[in-house]
């Protein structure tokens, strides 16, 4: 679900610039010097053990020293940006954490093998204890609310594993009741079966959940999951991780009982995954738009072709901005916007000091001027 961050407009020295997220905007100003941004970049981090989850699942244990920790604080739920470097090709993915930070557990991701998957099969074939590892710090909004509501989750495969963080950090540090519906293609799959197992024992009457596979149960539908969410719809928070066509699924099932946005959290990471209900940006000006990209020391200007975005647009110069999820997730793909306009599609990565700040998505911004002008990197 997109980030319902506060749409902006911003000046920045003598360039004025607007940034719009989710179709709409309000004028406010903003300091002419820009606060200190967030670190987006890649550190490297010792792998102190790589734990066997399933026969294509494992689970990373990571080593984060002293001089890093304020870096790598994260909340349940969040993820990191992880690049490796294969056949001497830097390849970037993301990848949540299964660990609870208000347990005082130890930093870990799990990443499951995805047929034909680079970095995923990279990870499971050939990470070993005393690797290392670069990981951006963590990021993502799909974490808990101040409230007292039922927490409903639907997981599938490996969505289980930012949804697990969640549901033993609401156990242990609130007083919610927590439902979980986790969904996976045969028994072989189940993602932290025995620790799931060993919550419902100690929370009883707390925590319920329901397990379901493909081969026995059948595929989810609309029906079956606004049955499961019935009980909780009049107030509870709703949490929905997996491949993109069980997430629209259960979106529709929740539609059904009239479960509204706010309630409705939702993990991607994939670029593919349909996003139901999204505002759509302004349309473009009528007489077209010339963009201007700054990367590395080189300048392109192109004319803008519509409905493409700034991050495309710098490929079809040349150009080889950084990427990684082009779901609006993981902030790889940030830039400033030192002159003109956009609109992005989505903001699940940037805060609202850095929408001010005039940093943007260009996987999710699209031009809303005749001229826009963005720098990769720091644009001073």
């Amino acid at each position: 679900m997109a980030r319902p961050a506060g749409p902006v407009r911003a000046t920045l020295a003598s360039c004025e610039n607007a940034i719009i997220v989710g179709g709409v905007g309000r004028p406010e100003p903003i300091l002419s010097v820009p606060r200190p941004q967030r670190d987006h970049g890649f550190h490297a981090l010792r792998v102190d053990r790589v734990v066997p989850e399933t026969a294509d699942t494992v689970s990373i244990v990571l080593d984060v020293p002293p001089e890093l920790a304020g870096a790598f604080s994260y909340r349940a739920g969040q993820f990191c940006n992880v690049q490796v470097h294969i056949d001497g090709a830097p390849h970037m993915r993301c990848y949540s954490m299964s660990s609870s930070p208000e347990l005082g557990e130890v930093m870990q991701v799990t990443v499951k093998r995805v047929p034909g998957g680079t970095v995923s099969n990279w990870i499971n074939d050939h990470l070993r204890a005393g690797d290392v590892l670069e990981l951006s710090p963590p990021a993502g909004f799909f974490q808990l609310t101040e409230t007292d509501a039922d927490l409903v989750a639907f997981a599938a495969g490996s969505g289980i594993t930012p949804v697990f963080s969640l549901v033993k950090t609401a156990l242990a540090i609130t007083g919610r009741t927590v439902r979980l519906h986790y969904a996976n293609r045969d028994r072989g799959g189940v993602i932290f079966d025995a620790e799931l197992a060993e919550l419902e024992r100690r929370h009883r009457g707390r925590l319920a959940v329901v397990r379901s596979n493909d081969r026995e149960h059948g595929l989810a539908t609309p029906d079956t999951a606004a049955a499961f969410a019935a009980p909780s719809a009049a107030d509870g928070e709703f949490y929905v991780c997996g491949p993109g066509p069980y997430m629209q699924i259960v979106e529709e099932g929740l539609r059904l009982l009239g479960v509204g946005p706010p309630r409705i959290h939702i993990e991607r990471f994939a670029s593919s995954d349909p996003i139901v209900g999204a505002p759509q940006p302004p349309p473009e000006p009528a007489g077209g738009t010339t963009v201007t990209i700054e990367l590395e020391g080189r300048t392109e200007v192109t004319d803008h072709h519509p409905g493409t975005t700034i991050l495309q647009t710098a490929r079809q110069t040349g150009l080889s901005p950084p990427f990684s999820c082009e779901s609006g997730s993981c902030a790889t793909c940030m830039a400033r916007l030192v002159d003109g306009a956009v609109s992005m599609y989505v903001n699940n990565a940037l805060t609202p000091d850095e929408v001010e700040d005039g940093w943007v998505l260009t996987c999710q911004s699209v031009p809303t001027t005749p001229t826009v002008h963005v720098v990769y990197g720091t644009a001073d």
